[in-house]
């Protein structure tokens, strides 16, 4: 493993010149300061727009195999990996194994901190194994640094076992890059607070993470124009949603929209192609399978049919 040292050399570990007064401006003053750096947040993300097309295509295609997304950090960078695993579910309807989060330290550093955790790249590769992770499957690393050992670990057993590999941090020539088949390097700069990277950096890493199991999952078909179709009806709320959802595609009543969702046990899709398509259950789920769970093909595969 190549020297860890020098991280004051690391552009999110640079002093920002617009903030050394920072101490001693007005609430509004270090608000409008910390507000107009995260405006260059977007515009950073945008210069790695090709990167990031990479890494969707990469998930994409593995997923389609049955291959998973894992994502590894530690810190915040962990962190962020477990905000954007555990929304899937609920919005796309995926299982919890679909995209998958490590942290170094394990959950309870979610919360607290687990000293040297982030240290030791064995963990890292005990981590992956204990998932199961097999060359089917994509692991992104996480690391504003670009240099955490923990990452690295994970980065290096996933690609000796034949997984596809994917680093993202927020400094251009990271260490974990060199480990990674497809590299999004994102540099956000100095931070306001020097080197505190849950500020910019994370802020960068939580849009590009969006950006990828969002696209991945339209791609996937569970995207309806942009509604969220594979909703996974759990609560009250997310079953309003549902028939706000269903409305909105069918232009029909609540009452039949209620009535329909009932009729599918709160699938989304079903209840749609039933309703534009005049069709049944049985030959809606159909559809939607020789569809590859994409509705609006259901839809025109079921007009074709009738």
């Amino acid at each position: 493993m190549k020297d860890l040292a020098n991280l004051t050399k690391l552009s999110t570990e640079q002093r920002n010149d617009r903030s050394t007064n920072i101490d001693n401006m007005s609430t509004k003053g270090i608000l409008t300061l910390i507000n107009d750096e995260d405006l260059n947040v977007a515009k950073c993300v945008q210069e790695v727009l090709e990167e990031i097309e990479k890494a969707v295509d990469v998930v994409y295609e593995s997923m389609k195999s049955g291959g998973r997304l894992f994502y590894v950090g530690a810190g915040t960078s962990g962190r962020l990996g477990i905000l954007d695993a555990v929304e899937c579910p609920p919005t796309f309807g995926t299982s919890p194994n679909l995209v998958q989060a490590i942290m170094a330290g394990g959950l309870n550093a979610f919360e607290k901190a687990v000293e040297g955790a982030e240290d030791s790249p064995v963990m890292g590769k005990e981590d992956l194994i204990e998932r199961n992770l097999a060359s089917c499957d994509v692991v992104v690393g996480i690391a504003a640094s670009g240099r955490t050992p923990y990452v690295i670990g994970a980065l290096e057993y996933a690609s000796q076992i034949g997984a596809q590999t994917i680093s993202l941090t927020a400094n251009k020539n990271s260490i974990i890059s060199e480990y990674a088949a497809i590299k999004i390097e994102v540099e956000t700069g100095p931070e306001v607070i020097t080197g505190s990277t849950r500020m910019k950096a994370a802020t960068a890493h939580k849009l590009i993470l969006n950006m990828i199991s969002s696209t991945v999952m339209i791609k996937l078909g569970k995207v309806y124009e942009n509604l969220m179709v594979d909703v996974s009806v759990s609560n009250e709320k997310l079953e309003e949603r549902a028939k706000g959802i269903i409305q909105t595609i069918t232009q029909q009543s609540y009452e039949e929209t209620e009535k329909y969702l009932g009729l599918t046990n709160k699938e989304v899709k079903p209840a749609i192609v039933m309703m534009k398509a005049n069709v049944d259950y049985k030959a809606a789920k159909d559809y939607i399978e020789q569809a590859n769970g994409f509705v609006r093909k259901a839809i025109e595969l079921a007009g074709t049919k009738s």
